[in-house]
């Protein structure tokens, strides 16, 4: 069985630390500013934290990816491109990128660098995937959290390029890079800007009627006083329909496969990606530790694994709304 790799997310050097203190075999940062899918205030890296993180990671064996995951506009086409330039001068082992255009470009102005399509890139189809292999020499590719395992499969069985999955973190209710609710509601694309409900159009306001959450002036949600206040987003508020106030779209929950990690491990998946960018270095290393120890145990006896009670609670305590799936990758109703 091939060896998987655990792909952890850093959104600051101690973030980073910690990560590759926990065992990850890589992690995934940005720049600040919106060349990334993250691009939220205290969040990410200037030039001096990311030559200490490379340099961090480095020293310990563990990898570094830079998502410059965004899609450029005609009018700072050059932050993007110097973005990349960066990367290649400062030794960065891939660039996770979403539009062709970037992709192009760094094919044609650094050749040695890495490339691996992102999940915002929307590819779910080893027809998609190929294409990006054909003419950008992706090497890896990032899956939407959309497909069943049994499509994951398919597409392992048609393509060359390494397949990065998703195990656990938040979800996204769209195919990633195809969402509009931010862009409708606050005039700025996630896809460009970087930022699903940007910060600055966010407010909490405390009324009569309990915590109320807004962006741009829409009532996303209304908390009681035993309730916690979350960060909201338009596709995981609360909505009064027909009468009924629910999550109409979606309910704030997390993904956790490592029930299907045998199965995972055993269709060839090249790694687990752990999402998260935007949680705090203890979530980073609660959730590595776990990982860790379940990849190495399926790894040494797939048939006898079973996750231990123990770091499924350790995962529930930081899961999104107390709450755990398997998504779309398990539909017992196929």
């Amino acid at each position: 069985m091939a060896r998987i790799e655990l792909v952890c997310p850093a959104g600051s050097l101690p973030a980073l630390k910690t990560a590759v203190d926990h065992g990850a075999d890589c992690v995934y940062l940005g720049f600040k500013d919106a060349t990334n899918a993250r691009n939220f205030t205290g969040l990410n890296f200037d030039d001096k934290a990311m030559r200490d993180g490379i340099a961090y990671a480095h020293a310990r064996g563990a990898k570094v990816l830079l998502a410059l995951n965004t899609y450029p506009q005609s009018d700072n086409w050059t932050s993007w491109t110097q973005a990349v330039d960066k990367a290649a001068e400062r030794g960065i082992d891939a660039v996770i990128l979403a539009d062709p255009g970037l992709m192009r470009y760094a094919m044609r102005t650094h050749p040695e660098l890495r490339l691996h399509l992102s999940v915002q890139g929307s590819a779910t189809s080893y027809e998609a995937i190929n294409f990006y292999h054909e003419h950008f020499g992706i090497q890896r590719a990032v899956l939407p959290r959309v497909l069943s395992l049994a499509q994951v499969e398919n597409v392992i069985r048609n393509t060359q390029v390494e397949l990065e999955l998703f195990g656990f973190g938040g979800l996204c209710v769209m195919v990633e890079g195809r969402c509009a609710l931010s862009a409708y509601a606050t005039g700025e694309s996630p896809n460009c800007n970087g930022a699903c409900s940007p910060g600055k159009h966010v407010r909490w306001e405390q009324t009569d009627q309990g915590m109320e959450t807004r962006v741009n002036g829409i009532l996303i949600d209304r908390f009681g006083k035993d309730e916690r206040a979350g960060y909201p987003t338009l596709c995981k508020g609360r909505f009064e329909v027909g009468g009924e106030t629910y999550y109409a779209i979606e309910e704030p929950t997390s993904l956790n496969t490592l029930e299907l990690l045998p199965e995972i491990a055993r269709m060839g998946v090249a790694a687990i990606k752990i999402e998260g960018r935007q949680r705090s270095p203890a979530y980073v290393g609660q959730v590595t530790k776990v990982w860790r120890q379940a990849i190495d145990r399926v790894q040494r006896d797939a048939d006898g694994f079973r996750p231990e009670p123990a770091w499924q609670a350790e995962l529930a305590k930081v899961s999104e709304g107390q709450s755990q799936t398997l998504g779309a990758y398990h539909r017992p109703w196929k």
